[in-house]
Formats: structure tokens, sequence, C-alpha cells
């Protein structure tokens, strides 16, 4: 299988045929072996109905039904697992995608790329709603993560299957996974594609979920920079503490011994006990931090690093 093409789906009713239509005739020209998965977030429609009559045409179509609503980063981990295409193409199911533009993601990332990501440069969404928050969001997912792209956002993106064996998806970190691949050696290009106006139905997503994003980003970076390394992180917050509690009491003393104020009434000495407090707590955060974290890999047997070639080592 060339191709897996991955489309959560959530209340789309009128929009899922024309959505299969389109996929199919984007891909008719071309001569890719490939199939579609779509995957019903817990629809209260009857998206699943109409998909299930399509599926009983073409075989090509596959389909996964949730208990209930998981949301769409769990939507699409469902569609990842079940794919079996060299290239995994996830897509939104509004008819807002335009899967003519899914050659194009397949032509760049032929050109050596690991991950091709779409970027909507004109974007049929509101201005205050969606495309400010957008903007603000993907100025601060580049600057923390050091992966400049325009558009996290854009669930229209193109990967090589071995790119996401390694990650697994929780929270709204679907949108990160060119950062989380790049972080383990992944080249990642942009390429503007056509987004459209939404012509049926609502958005399932509002402004709200501008803050899940705000703390996925923030577990992100950590992962990016200390899974590995946890006291490195909590452990020099932990000596920094230590260190200013060692001043203020310092200055506690100075003032005692200088200065004759009592040391029940300097607020420098309930300062100094806090410190050094917190500094013992961020030292032991960061020792169980490592333990935690060489129980995540050697219980599952993973490495800290990730091999691109092997020459005459079997």
């Amino acid at each position: 299988m060339e191709l897996s093409i991955v489309v959560p789906i959530y209340n789309e009713e009128e929009n899922v045929a024309a959505l299969y239509e389109s996929i199919r005739d984007a891909l008719a020209r071309t001569s890719l072996e490939y199939e579609t998965i779509f995957v019903d977030d817990g629809s209260s429609d009857s998206s699943f109905t109409l998909l299930k009559e399509i599926a009983a045409q073409d075989q090509r179509v596959k389909l996964l039904r949730f208990r209930r609503n998981f949301g769409q980063t769990a939507a699409m981990s469902a569609g990842f697992d079940a794919a079996k295409g060299d290239v995994i193409i996830p897509m939104d199911g509004d008819l807002q995608n335009d899967p003519a533009d899914i050659p194009r993601l397949l032509a760049k990332l032929h050109e050596g790329y690991d991950v091709v990501s779409g970027w909507r440069k004109d974007r049929k969404d509101t201005f205050i709603t969606r495309k400010i928050p957008s903007l603000l969001a993907n100025a601060l997912i580049s600057r923390l993560t050091g992966v400049h792209l325009h558009d996290y956002g854009c669930t229209l993106k193109a990967y090589r299957r071995e790119v996401l064996d390694g990650i697994n998806l929780y929270g709204e970190m679907h949108r990160f996974v060119p950062a989380l691949a790049s972080q383990v050696g992944a080249k990642v290009a942009e390429l503007p594609v056509n987004h459209r106006p939404r012509l049926y139905g609502t958005s399932k997503y509002g402004i709200s979920r501008t803050l899940r994003v705000v703390l996925d980003l923030m577990t992100v970076k950590f992962l990016m920079a200390y899974s590995t390394k946890p006291i490195q992180l909590f452990g020099k917050w932990g000596i920094y503490t230590l260190l200013a509690g060692c001043l203020s009491g310092g200055t506690t003393l100075y003032m005692k011994i200088f200065d004759n104020m009592s040391m029940n009434r300097n607020p420098l000495l309930i300062l100094t006990a806090f410190l050094l407090f917190m500094g013992v707590q961020f030292i032991v955060l960061g020792l169980l931090g490592e333990l935690n974290a060489r129980t995540y890999f050697e219980s599952q047997g993973k490495p800290i690093y990730v091999i691109r070639d092997r020459v005459n080592l079997g």
C-alpha cells in the first residue's frame, strides 16, 4: 500500500459523500495504490451510516467507529494505527482541505522530506475567532519548538510511516507531530495548500481550544528538551532556589548580628525557609523524573536515539 488517507469525522453528514468523491477524483488521475480510512469520532448524526454505504461500494474505504466522542487527536491516532500505507496523509472531514493538494504533498515529500505540512495561506475562516488565535499560537509554537511553520493547525499533512511509528498522541498533540518528528531528525517542509470555505455544518472547535493547545505545547517542549534528562531541568532550578535560600538566610543572619534585628520579626527568615524547602523539592522531583524516564524507556525497550541508516550491520 503506497498511501493511506486518514479522515476524522464528527457530525459531518452533509460533507462525507462529497468528501469521498473529491478524494476519489483527485487520486483517479494518479496510479497510486491507496486507502481512505474514515474514523467516526462518536457522531450523533447519520455520518457513519452514509460512510457504510460508501464502503460497501468501494473496498478502498475503511471505517472505524468510536463508542463516544474522544476528540480529533484520538481519531487521528486510531487512523494512523490502522493505516497500511508507506505515506499517511490526514485531512479534515469538513471539505475545507482540498484533496487535489494530495499529489502536490506527495511530490514535495519525494524531494527528500519526511514530513510535509500544509499551510493555509489564504485561510477561509473568521478573522477574530480563528485567524488571530491561530497566528499567535503558530508564532509561539515555532519559537518554543524551533520548528518554524506558518500553520501548525492545518490537518492536511504528509508523513512517511516511519516518522509516525515512534510517536504516541495525546490531548491536542496531533498538531505538534512535525515538531516531535524534527526532534528525531526528520526533515520537515511546508507547502501552501488550498483552503475552502465551509459549505455545510459548523466548526466543532472554538477559541476555547487555544488553552488546551498551550498546555500541550508545554508538554511538547518538555518532551523535546528534557524527556531523557529531567534532572537537568528540575535539578537546575533546585540549585538556583537553594542558592537563593542561602543568600536570604545569610542576609537574615547579617541583619541579626550587625543591625540587631530580631529574626522572628524578619520576613526574610520565612522566605529562606520557603526557598530551601522548594529547592529540595525541585531536586527530589528531578530524581523522581529520572526514575520515571528510565522506567518508560527500559520497560518498553525504547532507545533514546533514532538510527537513520545502517551499513554492514545486517
